[in-house]
């Protein structure tokens, strides 16, 4: 065993990070209107750049730009596909839990009341700008929403039945965009893409199912309809382009939306997403054990999220390297990776842990895969 010679590495990570204060004040001061547009990018660059150095220091052969110069993983990227608007829906909430209670809030949604279409390559300034800001040896990621994502939340509901009669051609146009972005973004230089997606690990959970009904979906299969979709996106993308997909069950402010072990949708998704690694969610009880692992093929990576972004204490090496061999029972070691479970900062306001605390998790994480596999 050594190093992987291409992405996902030994040692990974999700790919938002905590944004540091000076950011924070610049987004406040630009939404009071006390700093213009040009100001708020320099923050934004002067803390990249920060945010990229950070991650070599920490070992990583990967870099992303922390998700700086977005609100939100996902709906920043969503908003900017055509035809589909922000809405402010109070009556769809979303509980997320935690280790002292609940919290529910009727977050931005979207509406797709046009034809999808891909006006310009999205992230393609932030992306340009990681390309050229990383070392060299060091590999720029991108991370985007999977295309599952512009379904999930509002189902059909979401989707106006005067542009779309039938979800047939809504699918076929929102993979086509998706595949243009691919393209685009390959052109920039990306080589490696990670599509983001709670909708598959939410249908694990009975209650997300029972949401899914709730709305009219067909719970007991939406995934396959996520999954051939996804395909769709992906087919005929560049050889050189490597892709992966991160599975959670919700992040915000160190606390989580479902539960539930991989066994619902391991063997469609597993034996059947056409990527070339999964970032797992296992920091707790919550996401199962490690059978599910025994349906992944080989050729494809497995990157185990065994240390948590949502608490700052930081994991023990050796029970690290005891899960690592647990999961091994059913996968060969060699097609595992390391990480932690979820981004340090999905949206804006981020986990409840420090900048030292995301750091010393990241460093256990190269030093942990270093000893196991030999390399990162």
């Amino acid at each position: 065993m050594a190093a992987t010679a291409q992405p996902p590495f030994r040692a990974d990570h999700v790919g938002s990070l905590l944004r540091p204060p000076t950011l924070l004040r610049a987004r406040e001061q630009h939404a009071a209107g006390k700093i213009d547009d040009a100001a708020l990018a320099a923050a934004e660059d002067a803390a990249v750049r920060e945010v990229v150095a950070m991650q070599r220091e920490a070992g990583l052969r990967s870099a992303t730009d922390g998700e700086f110069r977005r609100a939100s993983w996902h709906m920043d990227f969503i908003y900017a596909l055509g035809g589909i608007r922000r809405v402010e829906d109070e009556s769809l909430h979303v509980r997320f839990h935690n280790e002292d209670g609940d919290i529910e809030f009727a977050p931005p949604s979207a509406r797709v009341d046009g034809k999808v279409t891909l006006e310009r390559t999205i992230f393609a300034d932030a992306f340009t700008f990681l390309r050229d800001t990383v070392a060299e040896g060091i590999t720029p990621k991108l991370t985007i929403p999977s295309p599952s994502m512009v379904h999930y939340r509002g189902g059909r509901a979401a989707i106006d039945p005067s542009v779309y009669p039938d979800l047939d051609a809504f699918w076929s146009d929102l993979t086509d965009a998706y595949a243009a972005q691919i393209r685009g973004v390959h052109e920039l230089g990306c080589r490696y893409l990670q599509l983001d997606d709670t909708s598959l690990a939410y249908l694990n959970d009975p209650e997300q199912r029972a949401y899914v009904a709730s709305i009219g979906g067909d719970a007991e299969h939406q995934h396959e309809t996520y999954i051939a979709n996804i395909n769709r996106a992906l087919a005929g993308r560049p050889d050189d382009l490597r892709v992966t997909t991160h599975m959670c069950r919700g992040n915000f402010s160190s606390s989580w939306a479902a539960s539930g072990s991989y066994d619902f949708i391991a063997e469609a998704v597993f034996g059947g997403l056409d990527v070339d690694g999964f970032f797992l969610e296992y920091d707790d009880e919550r996401s199962g054990g490690f059978a599910p692992l025994r349906y992944v093929p080989k050729g494809k990576q497995v990157v185990l999220g065994l240390v948590t972004t949502k608490r700052p204490q930081l994991e023990d090496k050796d029970a690290l390297k005891r899960r690592i061999e647990e999961a091994s029972r059913y996968i060969d070691i060699d097609q595992l990776c390391l990480s932690p479970q979820c981004g340090f900062s999905s949206t804006v306001e981020g986990n409840k842990l420090t900048a030292e605390d995301q750091l010393a998790k990241l460093r256990l994480i190269v030093e942990t895969a270093e000893e196991v596999w030999g390399g990162v």
